[in-house]
C-alpha cells in the first residue's frame, strides 16, 4: 500500500521471521557466533534463549541458510507434546514413516537413520523451538536421544530455543544430568538505543528507502514504546509508515508515533514476559487515570528489574566461571613454583654435602703430625686417613 509511495521494492518491517532482513546488532553477532561454534565443534546440546520477539527464530533460519548444504537438520515448533509424540515428529522431519504407538520401532528407526548419516559422513542437527514449553518427560526423552553415539563420536546434536522460562527449567534438579550437557549457551537480549536506530535505518536501506525516513524524536518514541524489542519495533514502524502514507509525509516524526500509540494503546507495543501477564492485575476501566498511569509504571519497573536481575544472573554466572579458571590457573602457577624450588634445595643440599665432606677430610689432614722426615710416619698417617674417612662415610651412608 505505502511501498511506492516511500519508493520501496516491499515492505521494510516484515512480521514474519525473514533472514534477508537480520540486522546483526553485536548481540546477534555474538549469538550467531556461539551458535556456529557449537555446530561445527559438534557440541552435544546448545541453548539458545530470549524474550519474545528478540528474533531469535531470524536468527536460527539465517544461520541455517549458512549450513544447511553440510548438515542434516530437523526443526520441530509444535512443543505441546508427549515423548512418542515427539519421536513422531523427529520421523517426519527426516521424512521416515513413524509409528504412532510403539516407542521402541520409533527410537530404532532413528537410529538406524542416523547410523547411515554417520556412515556417509553427514552431522546430523535436530532444533526445538519454543523448546519452553516442553514438559519434564520430554526433555528427559531430549536428553535420552543424545546418547544416540557411534564409538566417541554423537550422532546427533541438539538445539533448545526458547524464551527465558527455559532456563529457568533447565535449572530444577530434576533436569541436572540434561544441563550438565549444555556445552553452548546465549541469552539474546534486546536492542539498545542506538541499535534501534540502526536497525530501522538497515531495514529501510535494505528495500531501497530513504535511511532518514524517520526522525530521530521518532526513533527515540518507538525505542521508548517498543523497549528495543525487534518484533515489536516492526509492527509500529508498519503502522507508522500506514499513517504516513494517509497523510502524504515525506519524514515520520514523533507525531506521527504518538498519534499510532494513542489509538492503538501504548503498552500494545511493549511485549511482556508470559510469566510477567500472568502475574499482572487487570486494571478496571473504572479506576481513575492517575491510578492507571502509576499501574503502567509500575509494570514497566518491574519488568526492568527482572531484565536486570536476569543479566545479573548471566553475569554472576560468567564470573564464577573466569573465577574458577583463574583459580585453577594460580594454583597451577604455586605448584609449578613449588616443583621449581623443591629442586634448587635438592641441588643445594648436594652441594652442602660434598663441601662437609670436604671440611672433615680437611680437618683430619690437620690433624696429623707434620713430620715429613720420618716414612715411618708418612705411612701411619695416611692408614690413620683411611680409617677416619672409612668411618665417616660407613656413618654417613
Amino acid at each position: 500500500m505505502y511501498e511506492k509511495f516511500y519508493g520501496f521494492s516491499e515492505k521494510p518491517f516484515h512480521i514474519v521471521p525473514n533472514p534477508n532482513f537480520l540486522y546483526l546488532s553485536s548481540k546477534h553477532q555474538h549469538a550467531l557466533t556461539y551458535l556456529e561454534y557449537g555446530i561445527r565443534e559438534a557440541m552435544g546440546f546448545i541453548l539458545l534463549t530470549g524474550e519474545i520477539g528478540t528474533g531469535k527464530t531470524t536468527l536460527i533460519r539465517y544461520m541455517l541458510n549458512q549450513i544447511e548444504k553440510e548438515i542434516e537438520v530437523a526443526v520441530i515448533f509444535n512443543t505441546n507434546v508427549s515423548p512418542n509424540q515427539l519421536l513422531s515428529l523427529l520421523l517426519q522431519e527426516f521424512e521416515l514413516e513413524a509409528d504412532g504407538t510403539d516407542k521402541a520401532k520409533n527410537l530404532d528407526l532413528i537410529y538406524q537413520f542416523l547410523i547411515t548419516k554417520y556412515a556417509k559422513r553427514r552431522r546430523v542437527l535436530l532444533i526445538i523451538d519454543e523448546a519452553q514449553n516442553l514438559s519434564d518427560e520430554v526433555l528427559e526423552e531430549v536428553r535420552m536421544l543424545s546418547n544416540l553415539q557411534a564409538d566417541d563420536t554423537l550422532l546427533l546434536q541438539i538445539m533448545l530455543v526458547g524464551q527465558p522460562e527455559l532456563k529457568a527449567k533447565l535449572k530444577r534438579p530434576n533436569l541436572a544430568q540434561l544441563t550438565q550437557r549444555i556445552a553452548v549457551n546465549y541469552h539474546l537480549l534486546p536492542l539498545n538505543r542506538e541499535e534501534t536506530g540502526d536497525y530501522i535505518q538497515a531495514r529501510l536501506a535494505k528495500v531501497g528507502g530513504s535511511t532518514e525516513l524517520f526522525s530521530e524524536d521518532a526513533i527515540e518514541e518507538i525505542y521508548r514504546a517498543s523497549k528495543g524489542t525487534p518484533r515489536s519495533i516492526n509492527l509500529l514502524c508498519d503502522a507508522a509508515l500506514v499513517y504516513g502514507f494517509a497523510d502524504e509525509v515525506k519524514q515520520i516524526d514523533r507525531e506521527t508515533v504518538l498519534q499510532v500509540l494513542a489509538d492503538r494503546g501504548d503498552l500494545a507495543w511493549s511485549i511482556e514476559p508470559q510469566s510477567k501477564i500472568e502475574s499482572q492485575v487487570t486494571v478496571n476501566a473504572d479506576v481513575p487515570a492517575e491510578l492507571s498511569e502509576i499501574s503502567r509504571r509500575l509494570t514497566t519497573v518491574e519488568k526492568q528489574v527482572q531484565e536486570l536481575g536476569f543479566r545479573l544472573t548471566l553475569q554472576t554466572e560468567d564470573l564464577e566461571k573466569h573465577a574458577a579458571g583463574y583459580r585453577d590457573a594460580v594454583v597451577q602457577q604455586f605448584a609449578e613454583q613449588l616443583e621449581q624450588e623443591r629442586k634448587k634445595n635438592e641441588k643445594l643440599l648436594i652441594e652442602l654435602g660434598q663441601a662437609q665432606e670436604r671440611l672433615k677430610i680437611h680437618a683430619v689432614e690437620e690433624s696429623l703430625p707434620k713430620d715429613n722426615s720420618n716414612p715411618t710416619t708418612d705411612k701411619k698417617a695416611t692408614s690413620i686417613i683411611k680409617e677416619k674417612i672409612a668411618s665417616w662415610l660407613s656413618f654417613r651412608f
